[in-house]
Order: C-alpha cells, then structure tokens, then sequence
C-alpha cells in the first residue's frame, strides 16, 4: 500500500465546502470544552470532579449545554462528512468517519433528551430507583458517543499504520485505550461505586477531553496538508 499523501500536491483538487467541513472538526472540542468549563464555574453547587457534564443540561439555565450538545453535534456530523471526502482517494475511507458520525449523532441525542440527576446533582434530587424516558434516551444516545470514537479511534490506527503514518497510528490507540479505561471509570463513579463517585465528573471530562483532542488535532492536520481553495487545480 502506498504511503499516505496529505502534502498540498496530494490534496490538490481539495473543494472550498471540503476544507469548512473539517473546520467542523477543529472548531467543534474546543467550542465544547470552553462551554462546559464556563457552566461548570457558574453553577451553583456543581461539582466538576463529581457531576457529569449532562447535568448541566438540569435546571433553569440548563439550554446553555442542551445547546452546546446540539451544536458540537452538528458540527462533528459536518466533519465526519468531511472526513469522509479528504480520504476517500485513498480508499478504504467508509468506517472511520462513520464512527465519527456516530459520536456526533450521539451528542445531539444528548442534547434533544435531557439525563436524570446524578450523583445528587441537582441539590434535593432524590436517588432515582429507575431511569425516566428521557433518561433512558439520553443514555442510549450516550452509547454512540462513547463507543463510537474509541472505535474510530481503532479503525484510524489501522489505516494510519497501512498508510505508514506510524505517528498517528500510535496516537490512535493510545486515545483510544486512554478514552475507554476513564469512560469506564467514570460510568463506575456515576454508579455510585465507593471510592470512585467523588471522581466520577473528573473521568468523564479526561475522557471527553482526550476524545476531542484527537479529533480537534485530526482535523488540522487535514487542514494544513491540504490546499487553499485558490490553489486548488480544476
């Protein structure tokens, strides 16, 4: 297989709605992250290290995150579109940013069915004895989420490595090991699972934070290999 070519004479031909796409991608984590940071400071009685980042969507100002969910998923959809045009002369360029859809998929979920309390967050919510609709939705569009990047993360090492970008191929497990392993802790801390409920909001946002990097640098990576719209070849 041929070494993967990003270099602008490889890219020539790149459309000017390619490269707004994969802004999608760039712009998309640090929009989340800074929107999520600014909540968590302003909420009264929120806990970042212990609270999740859904329920942030809880209570009266709680339309800042449903809107933050709904805009990162818009704008991730847009890039996994966008992925899917950058690699698709290389071939085998289907899986990967279907994966990436299937993240941002979720985050819309997420957006559109609020989560149930969690951890005692909002102050006076009762320990729920089962999951309500919009609970039960809102987890289940979780599931995209946070299965669909590590696995996209799995299937990019793949490629990168048949595209002899060693690099990128490393750094794709690693995100996607790293991603898993806190995932995990931090759906143990949500259970309530003693010595792990404290921290459960601090896993989560390590590995929300370590998914969004690796798309986030993704993205410009494509970006800045690939040919300004005035240099592009017809």
């Amino acid at each position: 297989m041929s070494t993967l070519d990003l270099s602008p004479a490889g890219l020539v031909g790149r459309a000017t709605t390619e490269r707004a796409l994969l802004v999608c991608g760039a712009v998309a984590g640090p929009l989340f992250t800074l929107a999520w940071i600014v909540e968590s400071a302003t909420r009264a009685d929120y806990n970042p290290l212990r609270h999740p980042v859904s329920t942030l969507e809880l209570g009266d100002p709680g339309w800042t995150q449903v809107a933050n969910f709904l805009v990162a998923g818009v704008l991730g959809v847009a890039f996994a579109v966008g992925l899917w045009r950058a690699l698709r002369p290389l071939g085998g360029s289907t899986w990967g940013p279907l994966l990436v859809g299937a993240f941002a998929i979720g985050l819309i979920g997420a957006g559109l069915f609020a989560t149930d309390p969690v951890s005692g967050y909002p102050p006076g919510t009762p320990d729920l004895r089962g999951y309500s609709t919009h609970g039960a939705l809102h987890d289940l569009f979780s599931v995209f989420t946070f299965a669909g990047l590590p696995a996209a993360c799995f299937v990019f090492a793949r490629r990168f490595a048949g595209w002899h970008e060693r690099g990128w191929s490393i750094y794709s497990v690693a995100t996607g090991v790293v991603f898993s392993i806190a995932f995990v802790l931090a759906s143990m801390g949500f259970s309530q699972v003693p010595g792990l409920v404290a921290f459960g909001g601090l896993f989560q946002r390590l590995t929300i934070t370590t998914g969004w990097t690796w798309l986030t640098l993704l993205a410009v990576s494509l970006l800045r290999r690939s040919p300004a719209p005035e240099n592009t070849a017809v």
